[in-house]
């Protein structure tokens, strides 16, 4: 294997948002970009995602006459995220709260991006500085051809992507299919013509346009390995494999690791996430390799349980078995229990994940796993595109005459069960879940549309079953960093030369979503916080 030397003053190692953001700010700047990417295909997580972006303060909403305040986002991080969080975060919280408003207008001035608000609330809007509307931003579409020669080089993702962000929420296509696609069909039919999508497609291929034409420079096919040091131990580049070439790239400013979660490494998974799972719906080629290359020369590894966890149906992606986000467990006529046989979440609530990954302090050990979705048979007629995906895994519907023959065929106690659904059912007649108000607040009576059948009796039989265990859109955790991007060791000092953003940092906004688009808003916000800190060192 020969070794082959290449320069640049930014080397940015993958090529989702967090990635594009930081070298777009970054050429833009003036300095020499270059983007490595471990695959064929461009946008990583992003690319698949359905674009929701919070960015609070935002130019958008300003322009609708909607008041917020990076104050008033501050209040609400400080108010809304777990307790004690405040003591290691909130000087990110505070860096975040600043750079997102001018990160997201950057962003638009910069590329073809054109953002448009989403009628979406905070989730847990009732907190001090939440928001009912305005924090939520999702991309217009794009046509994947403004790539050029990366037009077949864009990630495709397991959502309709033919749909806005928006029109998903409106049209609701989820359970209505066909009248969603007739209501917008002249728009559909002319997406489809021109190669255009919406939600991460075209916030993709947005920022990757944006990059082209500022003048980033591109290498497909190339896995980082390794980062490189000099004898003070600033890292000076990296290690790469590109296409069975090892190279040695040099990186005068820094290098910043937006490499994804680590979902798909087995052992890492497991480790920080002891206790069942079911899907994942992220790219396979997120195997933590940001993580291990900054763990390797000392960085403070943190937030390694956190993650973006959400239901998933089986799907198929690249030829093998996936999974696919959405919001099917809120149905009336079910809901969601432990390995108790207990309810222990609102069905609707938007951080169910967390409810579903609580940890047992003193261990470690999930609290509630394994985690089921029981129903009547009036469950499976709410979607026919539930029917669809469901069939990609035939062993994942348990059915039964009886609630108790149910129990039995899960595991659960078969008394307990019956408890639990008479209990339910108690709350349905009187129009009022009063476990865990099920259907009120902001976010839940958003969600739900209005409708009245938030709630629905189990009662008809056939009874189902279905595993509702952790599914993981992205884990959040990787190397810790401060209110600049600059990745740190242990004991607090700065590894100068290294960054790290998205999902390859130890993320501020954990497991619990503080907005729906929670993850990709902080995303682009510390690629470009990142590339903020690299202009002003080393001038």
């Amino acid at each position: 294997m020969s070794e082959v030397n290449l320069t640049c003053d930014v080397l940015v190692i993958g090529s989702g948002s967090a990635a594009m953001s930081a070298a777009l700010r970054a050429r833009k700047g003036g300095l020499d970009v270059l983007v490595v990417e471990k695959t064929g295909l461009l946008g990583g997580t992003s690319a698949m995602s359905g674009a929701g972006v919070w960015i609070p303060a935002n130019h958008v909403a300003k322009a609708a006459g909607i008041s917020d305040s990076r104050e008033e986002a501050l209040t609400y991080l400080r108010a809304a995220s777990p307790e004690g969080w405040a003591k290691d975060e909130d000087a990110l919280w505070q860096s975040f709260s600043e750079a997102a408003p001018r990160a997201l207008e950057f962003i638009e001035q910069s590329t073809p991006l054109e953002f448009a608000l989403v009628n979406e609330p905070d989730p847990i809007a009732e907190k001090p500085g939440g928001k009912m509307k305005g924090r939520m931003v999702s991309p217009k579409p794009l046509s994947r051809r403004l790539l050029g020669k990366y037009t077949h080089n864009i990630r495709r993702s397991t959502l309709a992507h033919i749909f806005t962000y928006q029109e998903m929420v409106d049209l609701d296509p989820y359970h209505h299919p066909v009248a969603a696609g007739l209501k917008v069909l002249h728009k559909l039919a002319w997406r489809f013509l021109t190669n255009s999508g919406g939600q991460g497609t075209a916030l993709m291929t947005g920022l990757i346009r944006g990059a082209m034409d500022a003048g980033v420079r591109f290498l497909l096919n190339a896995r980082a390995l390794d980062l490189t040091q000099d004898d003070t131990g600033r890292v000076t580049g990296a290690v790469v494999e590109h296409e069975g070439v090892r190279k040695t790239i040099a990186a005068g400013r820094g290098v910043l690791l937006a490499t994804g979660g680590f979902e798909w490494n087995k052992a890492l998974r497991e480790r920080h996430f002891p206790g069942p799972m079911d899907r994942i719906g992220s790219p396979r080629t997120n195997e933590g390799d940001g993580q291990i290359m900054a763990g390797k020369i000392g960085a403070k590894l943190d937030r390694m349980d956190q993650a973006n966890v959400y239901p998933c149906m089986p799907t198929r992606y690249e030829g093998q078995l996936h999974g696919l986000p959405m919001t099917f467990q809120a149905e009336p006529h079910s809901i969601v229990v432990d390995r108790t046989a207990k309810r222990f979440v609102s069905e609707n609530d938007f951080n169910i994940g967390e409810a579903m990954d609580r940890r047992n302090p003193a261990t470690g050990a999930p609290l509630h796993l394994p985690v089921w979705l029981v129903g009547d048979k009036r469950f499976l007629t709410r979607s026919l595109p539930f029917r669809w995906y469901a069939a990609y895994d035939r062993k994942w519907i348990v059915r039964d005459a009886t609630i108790e023959g149910l129990a039995r065929k899960i595991g659960l106690d078969p008394a307990a069960l019956r408890a639990t659904v008479d209990r339910f059912n108690g709350f349905c007649d009187k129009g009022r879940d009063e476990d865990f108000r099920r259907g009120e607040g902001g976010w839940e009576d958003y969600k739900a549309h209005g409708a009245k059948n938030k709630l629905g009796r189990i009662e008809k039989g056939p009874f189902v079953a279905l595993s509702l265990n952790r599914s993981f859109l992205g884990t959040k955790g990787g190397a810790r960093t401060n209110e600049r991007g600059q990745v740190l060791r242990e004991d607090g000092s700065i590894i100068a030369g290294l960054y790290a953003a998205g999902l390859a940092m130890a993320n501020p906004i954990g497991t619990r979503a503080l907005g729906a688009g929670t993850t990709l808003g902080p995303n682009l916000t510390w690629g470009f916080i990142s590339a903020e800190t690299m202009l002003k060192q080393n001038q």
